[in-house]
């Protein structure tokens, strides 16, 4: 555990006694409705990193970008609805590759490109860009569309790996270029389980709002290992190899507190609650929803949402090192870190008294 990371955090883990709970450098401006923060990611300066800048999603507010300091440079909107009767632009998770930014439109399910430098970002998306999984705009407003998002360079080639949401599908999309402008093309899909068996036995299928599966968001690709690391909510954190045309056999590596309890959908909360005792299947650390994930050397990050945790693993074994908190960052969906020339941790806060933001750990 030789990274920035460690060197700053491990002191911590070490003595405290309990879940410590690390203080932001700065948060950015709080975002109100239509805006709704939820997935960030850190493009670094070459130059100097001292200009590096933050991107956020605000799903329906569209994309913004930060400075360093937490200063919004730029709001950049999510789409028109092409007709009245269709779902506008809804921007979920943002990923960064080179001076690239690839983010979910949820709303159109498409992939949106942007440019990124030190005054903000620039969208170079292919205006012809298709939808990812649906076949038919009707499909589109139906929004089993694209979801979490993550990108990088696997075996010579650009890929952005996206779920889709309320399904278990995750897609391998090959990024392209035709002058000037981006697109991605679907490679291939995986299928995660919805439906599991227990060590004693049993069947136990996830529960979930008739009609919906449970989903994956938090996503981050391991380029080193040419590994993707995806969360599906309500189940844990999965290992799954990468190669540049598919994907290889899933393996569930982590899982949260409540896998295999019995829940029941009640329709007049619209939520799934306990329906028996909880078996003690699941696992120690995470509480669900699992949410973001990030990579900082040997270091795997988690959002454990359910609790406003967040929990780092050893990469290599997924063991557990420590589990800590950041003060005021309440149901944290997505993070991202970097290190070396900057080491900066980058989490969305989901609850703040008038609305949502970004909170910014300078390591």
């Amino acid at each position: 555990m030789s990274s920035s990371l460690a060197l700053t955090l491990l002191p911590l883990f070490l003595v405290a006694p309990s879940t410590p709970v690390i203080t932001p450098t700065v948060i950015t401006q709080t975002f109100e409705e239509p805006a709704d923060a939820d997935d960030p990611a850190i493009w670094v300066n070459p130059r100097n990193a001292e200009r590096s800048v933050v991107l956020g999603t605000l799903k329906e507010g569209g994309l913004a970008a930060f400075d360093l300091d937490g200063r919004t440079i730029g709001v950049y909107p999510a789409p028109a609805p092409p007709t009245p009767d269709a779902k506008p632009g809804r921007y979920n998770n943002v990923d960064v590759l080179g001076d690239l930014a690839f983010v979910s439109d949820r709303g159109r399910d498409r992939i949106r490109v942007f440019q990124v430098d030190e005054r903000g970002a620039k969208d170079v998306t292919n205006p012809a860009t298709k939808p990812v999984f649906s076949k038919t705009e009707e499909e589109v407003d139906e929004q089993h569309t694209v979801y979490g998002l993550a990108a990088g360079h696997i075996s010579g080639k650009d890929v952005v790996v996206t779920s889709r949401r309320s399904e278990t599908s995750i897609a391998l999309l090959q990024v392209t270029k035709d002058n000037k402008k981006y697109d991605t093309k679907k490679l291939s899909t995986v299928d995660l389980p919805d439906t599991f068996t227990l060590p004693n036995g049993q069947k136990w299928t996830v529960c979930g709002e008739p009609g919906e599966g449970p989903q994956i968001e938090g996503m981050v690709i391991d380029e080193k290992t040419q590994t993707l690391y995806a969360a599906q909510e309500d189940v844990g954190i999965w290992r799954i190899p990468l190669r540049a045309n598919g994907f290889g056999k899933p393996q569930l590596v982590d899982k949260v507190r409540t896998f295999g309890a019995p829940q029941k959908y009640n329709p007049d909360t619209e939520e799934c609650e306990a329906d028996g005792p909880n078996p003690g299947f699941g696992g120690q650390w995470l509480e669900a929803d699992a949410e973001g994930l990030t990579i900082a050397d040997d270091v795997l990050l988690a959002s454990s949402q359910g609790d406003s945790r967040f929990v780092a693993y050893r990469k290599a074994d997924m063991k557990p090192l420590k589990d800590f908190k950041i003060k005021d960052v309440e149901h944290s969906d997505g993070a991202d870190i970097v290190t070396g020339r900057l080491n900066l941790l980058v989490v969305h806060d989901g609850e703040r008294p008038n609305g949502t933001g970004f909170a910014f750990i300078r390591l």
